[in-house]
């Protein structure tokens, strides 16, 4: 078996056969229970693969879902233009934040093939979402939306302008309700609502919800059902009882708990 390191394309992960631990009924609860949502979670957690299998299935790439939950439990009939913003990939340290979210725009308008005559970022993304929606409602992806203020947690005057910049670029989401089918906002804090999500005032928080706690991460069954025999291994590689390498497993991964039992 193929396990993935540090792979984050859930098309690569599944066309290159490696191992998948099978999110996607989570997956399915949550979108289908609101339409804009906030998720926290700590680096490496699997943040972006969670996006990238979000952008995949509403792209309607339904031979990638071959063997899981959802491919009997979705509507592939129906596709949804995706508009996926990656703010680590966002080179605004060297453009500012302003230039930057506007050359991801471009990029993502460029994949989509639309063409935007707007004058700032803000422009670009309420056109962007009005001409992605010819094809049908969208789905906006944006992955680490507080990169660019964490960043500069040791320049408060450029971290507070960039949460400006940001609370300005998420107030456009507003207007843009119409043409929007679901919001999914990820990052590693949590901040305020009032600080830079004023105007999304139906934002759904899951960092703590009862629904996203086996979204990410993995648990102690999943653990077993899908790498439990490669434990075993190297537990008796190690001359160890698999149980007391299965505890030295959860040490290594700090055993994250959301809501107090899980």
């Amino acid at each position: 078996m193929k396990y993935p390191i540090g792979i984050q394309d859930f098309g690569e992960l599944r066309r290159d056969g490696y191992v998948y631990v099978d999110k996607t009924q989570y997956i399915h609860r949550i979108v289908t229970g609101g339409k804009y949502f906030f998720l926290s979670r700590p680096r490496r957690f699997g943040k972006s693969l969670l996006l990238s299998t979000m952008k995949e299935l509403y792209s309607g790439s339904r031979d990638l879902f071959e063997g899981l939950w959802i491919k009997n439990n979705w509507d592939w009939e129906k596709q949804n233009p995706v508009i996926w913003l990656k703010f680590s990939s966002f080179s605004y340290q060297t453009r500012g934040l302003e230039k930057a979210i506007e050359e991801g725009l471009l990029l993502e308008a460029q994949r989509l093939g639309i063409a935007l005559g707007g004058a700032n970022y803000k422009n670009y993304l309420q056109e962007l979402i009005a001409k992605a929606a010819s094809k049908g409602k969208v789905i906006l992806l944006i992955d680490e939306y507080d990169k660019p203020i964490i960043d500069y947690i040791d320049d408060i005057p450029q971290a507070e302008a960039n949460r400006e910049v940001l609370k300005d670029f998420y107030s456009i989401l507003k207007d843009s309700d119409p043409y929007l089918e679901l919001v999914f906002i990820t990052g590693v804090s949590a901040f305020s609502r009032v600080s830079i999500f004023s105007d999304l005032n139906n934002l759904k928080n899951l960092s703590l919800h009862k629904d996203a706690v086996e979204l990410l991460g993995i648990t102690n069954t999943e653990l077993e059902a899908y790498f439990g025999p490669v434990i075993r291994q190297i537990a008796k590689r190690e001359e160890e009882e698999p149980d007391e390498f299965y505890d030295k497993v959860k040490t290594w991964y700090n055993g994250y708990s959301w809501d107090g039992e899980s």
